[in-house]
């Protein structure tokens, strides 16, 4: 199953921005798997002088940031999950700045976060390779939006995406 075949009406068009990151050949196991090397390649290549460093002052610092890539996928694989099961009941949305403080980001070492983020990557890689297709396409409702649960699962990878470019571009130039 690739991005291509997820209709714009399987979630609320905010997540276009994610959605739209994603390469469109890219198969839904292979983009995890994909993303797992990539994401780890990338923060281990930042120099620990700069892993505290915000680009304005009321912006995450680059530890915030992973912190966030990972709650994110948390959250949203949660809501695949439960999508999945072909559970109809509505699921909360939640405030991502509200996560960052009791993360304690900054007292973690980026070797933690890095294993962290694999654990997190490695769970969602087994159950997503559990999922049938029609389990896939079920449509719940998530932060008060219609939501498939392969558009959550799709989500996190555009997500990271969107995220480490952001990087790339406002903290690491």
């Amino acid at each position: 199953m690739t991005i291509k075949e997820v209709k714009q009406e399987e979630y609320n068009p905010y997540y276009s921005t994610y959605m739209n990151k994603v390469p469109k050949d890219y198969k839904l196991i292979e983009a995890y798997e994909l993303g797992l090397t990539h994401v780890v390649a990338f923060f281990r290549g930042i120099p620990e002088d700069k892993l505290r460093y915000c680009y304005a002052e009321d912006k995450w610092s680059i530890k915030e940031v992973f912190q966030h890539i990972i709650d994110t996928e948390r959250v949203f694989i949660y809501r695949c999950f439960r999508i999945s099961r072909h559970d109809t009941t509505p699921l909360a949305g939640f405030d991502q700045n509200d996560y960052i403080k009791p993360s304690r980001s900054h007292k973690k070492t980026l070797e933690l976060l890095i294993e962290e983020y694999q654990s997190v990557r490695n769970h969602s890689i087994t159950f997503l390779k559990s999922l049938s297709d029609d389990d896939l396409k079920f449509i719940g409702n998530a932060n008060g939006s219609p939501i498939s649960a392969r558009a959550a699962a799709f989500s996190v990878i555009g997500h990271e995406i969107h995220h480490i470019d952001i990087l790339k571009d406002r903290y690491l130039t």
